[in-house]
């Protein structure tokens, strides 16, 4: 088992309030659990749940906290008690941790892991009532840096099997699997109508994943013309916000769609889907909401049989099941891609994607590029 040094940094960005990130050196971490691991960050990618925090939509996140939660590597060192991985192996990992042998594992919930470290999942660590400092292994620190500590190693991390590049790992370990997941809960079958509320990573990756499960018609909305062209391009028939209802009717003769699938995290998105159901449709959301109340009313949801299913994504559990898919490379997913970014340019990074500027829709990063 190797470990850090005393004293070893490296680079990683950092929270430092409401829209600030900074790029920081920081101590490299170190194994403080015998089934950790160390990781080598080969790359990471910036989610747009990382936007809450950013934003203050999402308050507790404490000051100098690495973020992240998107990122392939190289394992450095391992703990005593870690046996299905040694220094050397290409690991992915999933945006939580895991044991992988849990209740909640055993029935394929990994993200609600009864061992599982950390509040959240990698890049959460709470802020200290009164302002003090953390204590090492305090939530988890994140994974938009040169090195991050793995717990539960063996039940979270994935190899990395040969013909999977790092921008499909990026993608399996949290976007592509929560796009999958989203589509699986609106329970697609051929020959649905299904509706995409947000054009974003996620919402880009679901169009593929309600094709690929078996929709015939899929209509995208988003505000963002440049996301409704990368929507078109993905097979779907792209609408603005104003244009969604009536786009919805004429494809179901007025009925309203089989199922919505809500991947913004606002009550807005989450009430637009409600509206374009037809009675008995499936509302499927997985967009991180912050708001203490739905948009629509349990007198609303009788009315039109509504299914409502949310709630986070069992990445690590969707991952080995959607590898093969990935293997195959029958479908666009990394077309989603649209910048390659050098860690230490990650504070511009944060305000090319916050300000959703033209022609950015998923942003990586290299921890090691100049």
């Amino acid at each position: 088992m190797a470990e850090a040094a005393a004293g070893d940094k490296m680079l990683a960005l950092t929270f430092g309030g409401t829209e600030q990130i900074v790029l920081a050196e920081v101590e490299k971490p170190a194994i403080l659990q015998p089934t950790d691991v160390i990781v080598k960050v080969t790359l990471c990618g910036i989610c747009g749940s990382d936007l809450h925090p950013y934003h203050g939509r999402e308050a507790g996140l404490a000051q100098g906290t690495i973020v992240g939660h998107e990122f392939t590597g190289v394992v450095e060192a391992v703990g005593e008690q870690v046996t299905q991985l040694q220094p050397g192996d290409c690991v992915m990992s999933p945006f939580t941790t895991s044991c992988g042998s849990c209740f909640a594992c055993s029935k394929g919930l990994t993200c609600r892991c009864s061992h599982a470290q950390g509040a959240r999942c990698f890049g959460w660590v709470g802020e200290v009532p009164g302002g003090g400092v953390p204590a090492p292994g305090c939530g988890l620190q994140g994974s938009q840096a040169q090195y991050v500590r793995v717990p539960l190693a063996d039940g979270t991390l994935v190899k990395v099997p040969e013909g999977v590049t790092d921008e499909e790992c990026i993608l399996l370990g949290d976007i592509l699997s929560t796009a999958f997941f989203c589509a699986d809960q609106a329970s697609i079958s051929p020959g649905d109508t299904a509706v995409i509320i947000g054009c974003g990573p996620v919402g880009l990756l679901a169009i593929l994943a309600a094709r690929q499960r078996g929709a015939s018609s899929v209509i995208a909305v988003d505000a963002v013309p440049t996301r409704r062209h990368k929507a078109a391009e993905f097979g779907a028939m792209a609408v603005g916000i104003s244009e969604a209802a009536a786009a919805v009717a004429a494809a179901t003769g007025g009925r309203g769609a089989d199922m919505a699938l809500e991947l913004v995290g606002s009550g807005a998105a989450l009430g637009l889907g409600f509206e374009l159901l037809r009675p008995g449709g499936v509302l499927s959301s997985i967009g991180v909401h912050t708001e203490p109340q739905f948009p629509f009313s349990p007198v609303d949801a009788y009315n039109k049989n509504l299914t409502y299913r949310s709630g986070r994504c069992p990445a690590r559990h969707y991952m080995q099941q959607l590898l093969p898919l990935v293997q195959a490379k029958a479908w666009p997913f990394t077309a989603i891609i649209s910048h390659r970014m050098p860690l230490q340019q990650g504070v511009e990074a944060y305000k090319m994607f916050a300000e959703r500027r033209e022609g950015v829709i998923k942003i990586v990063l290299d921890p090691w590029a100049q």
